[in-house]
């Protein structure tokens, strides 16, 4: 299984475009999202300590997404893109308010979230690869292949986490809905550009922060 087989939706084409327009931008969410990425994995590991698989699994899956953190941290010095705060985008946060409020059901369906927004990352560096320049195009074909690796982790964690008497059907049903309002969520027109918001608003004023970004965006271009 290839981890965008767990989506509903493909990324639509103005994301793409704007995320090769603000890429400055793109660079400073995708850090803050391999900085969630690695404490979503710790919280687990804290929330279920007696699953030592889980926490096994989550421990090597927070040092690598701190690892892509500091490739990120790396890439935006040379290019000189600054770190700056962002008001945090809507996606993870409605896809969490979708989940189960009591376990057993609420770890499966956080293992079930991870893996699509996972799967969705992976999506996205995929996608969007191919409308950056260098060394960005590189960079994120390559972080696709690890984004497959762990949205299928994920998967296989929550089928060892489903309730006994769920069957693998059941599970199916549950990946599938959460997918369907995850596709919703990146089909919708967002106010906001981040890594994992939908369909940039047309005719909406340039966010601040893309504003805050721009002299990179020249100078880059200008050098490609």
């Amino acid at each position: 299984m290839r981890a965008r087989e767990l989506l509903q939706a493909a990324t639509p084409r103005a994301w793409i475009e704007a995320a090769a327009t603000d890429w400055p931008l793109l660079l400073v969410d995708h850090a803050n999202c391999e900085k969630k990425a690695a404490s979503t994995a710790l919280a687990l590991m804290f929330a279920y300590p007696e699953d030592r698989g889980l926490s096994l699994a989550m421990a090597r899956l927070a040092r690598e997404e701190l690892r892509h953190f500091e490739q990120v941290q790396k890439l935006m010095r040379e290019l000189a893109v600054p770190m700056m705060r962002l008001a945090p985008g809507r996606y993870a946060g409605r896809l969490r308010a979708r989940l189960a409020g009591s376990d057993p059901l609420r770890k499966r369906d956080l293992l079930l979230a991870g893996a699509l927004i996972e799967a969705r990352s992976c999506e996205r560096f995929a996608a969007v690869a191919p409308a950056l320049p260098e060394p960005l195009a590189g960079f994120y074909a390559a972080l696709a292949e690890a984004e497959q690796r762990h949205a299928l982790l994920y998967v296989e964690l929550a089928a060892a986490a489903a309730p006994a008497e769920v069957a693998a059907g059941t599970l199916r049903a549950r990946l599938e809905d959460l997918a369907r309002f995850e596709a919703r969520l990146v089909l919708e027109p967002d106010p906001e550009f981040r890594f994992h918001s939908g369909v940039p608003m047309t005719g909406a004023a340039k966010p601040a922060e893309a504003a805050q970004l721009a002299a990179p965006v020249d100078s880059v271009r200008r050098s490609h």
